[in-house]
């Protein structure tokens, strides 16, 4: 069993709360090298997930040098996603980037062909597909029981968990705010639903309406106050996304907004024979002998159970730990003994949308896909 030596890049919150304990319970990857510009998180992460000669650096290029290391996970703010991810590919390493996968199409496009020119695999950090009720729901609709899927809806709705920490607030780092951040999740999750990556156009609209009107000390938010005078980006977004099959997308986003309940990383997908959603928790509906039958997925078991009351819902499961999936299934893909689960292409189409939207803000109208 091959070890893969594993540098990270960018040891904040998202490193150490989802990528450096995967990589600490799998046993074939040991971190090797710690990267951040606040040299002290580097220093930190290394002596806690390090091997006893691991490397801390301040420079990631310095660090990319090194040719013993195997594997790259990039885990810094949006806006180095592409730079970083880019030199390391071209540095002969494979990268598993965190989502999204750039701040706009263009840099995303360049790290599709940075991994054609050095033959390395590239993954997006996209783990919600990995969850039970989300590949429950996949294998359903594999099976061809919706029939032809015409309607979708991408949640990815807070009502007050609006991340005031770090760099969320600021353009420059991050390229935008709620739609880049978790709304990409709920637009991921739900184009892989459906296996539909080809958008003709998107009609949307932005907002920073409660963020720039809350102040300090009444804004009931769950990750603590922010300063509206500093706020940047989007706090709410939303968009219709038509797809040249003639199916219909809602995405919705915020991390703010007046609603009774959250719907966030989740989807509902409705075809001509059925509908299956994950709003509150995951369901499917069809038509059985003439009657509405509403079937529960209870995802710590191999089957779906089928009940005749719209009320019984399954519990809301996650597990299996869908960041272990994610790494397991980047490192059988660079073994070549599976296919990547998230490939970069439909990350891209993803980020495509995305910047779409932001445009549409910026115009007032429909953006077309040219391709």
């Amino acid at each position: 069993m091959k070890k893969y030596r594993v540098a990270i890049i960018g040891c904040g919150g998202i490193a150490n709360s989802k990528h450096m304990p995967a990589l600490a319970l799998n046993p074939q990857t040991e971190m090797v090298a710690f990267c951040d510009i606040i040299v002290e998180r580097a220093e930190a992460a290394a002596k806690k997930y390090g091997t006893p000669d691991a490397k801390v650096y301040e420079d990631y290029r310095e660090l990319l040098k090194d040719e013993s290391i195997d594997n790259v996970h990039v885990c810094t703010p949006n806006r180095m996603h592409s730079v970083i991810s880019v030199d390391a590919l071209d540095a002969g390493k494979n990268v598993l980037c965190e989502k999204p996968k750039a701040i706009n199409a263009e840099e995303a496009k360049r790290m599709l062909e940075a991994r054609d020119r050095n033959g390395k695999i590239l993954t997006i950090g996209f783990q919600y597909r990995r969850r039970v009720m989300s590949e429950k729901m996949k294998a359903i609709i594999d099976t061809g029981a919706l029939g032809e899927i015409y309607f979708a809806k991408a949640n990815a709705i807070r009502r007050r968990m609006l991340p005031a920490h770090g760099v969320f607030l600021d353009k420059y780092e991050q390229g935008g705010g709620t739609l880049i951040d978790n709304g990409c999740h709920a637009l991921d999750m739900t184009l892989w639903m459906m296996n539909n990556y080809e958008p003709e156009y998107v009609l949307g609209s932005t907002y920073d309406k409660l963020a720039k009107l809350s102040r300090p000390g009444e804004q009931g938010n769950m990750m603590g106050s922010w300063d509206p005078d500093a706020f940047e980006v989007d706090d709410a977004g939303f968009a219709l996304i038509k797809m040249k099959n003639g199916a219909t997308v809602i995405l919705e986003s915020s991390w703010a907004l007046n609603m009774i309940y959250a719907k966030n990383d989740c989807c509902t997908i409705c075809g001509t024979k059925a509908g299956i959603s994950m709003e509150l928790d995951p369901t499917f509906k069809s038509i059985r002998t003439e009657r509405l039958m509403l079937n529960s997925i209870i995802a710590d078991r191999p089957a779906i159970t089928e009940i005749d009351v719209p009320n019984d819902y399954a519990p809301n499961f996650r597990g299996p730990n869908a960041n272990d999936k994610e790494l397991a299934n980047f490192l059988a893909a660079i073994e070549g003994t599976a296919e990547l689960i998230v490939k970069p292409e439909q990350a891209y189409v993803v980020t495509r949308i995305l910047d779409a939207i932001y445009k549409s803000q910026e115009i007032g109208g429909a953006v077309y896909f040219e391709d």
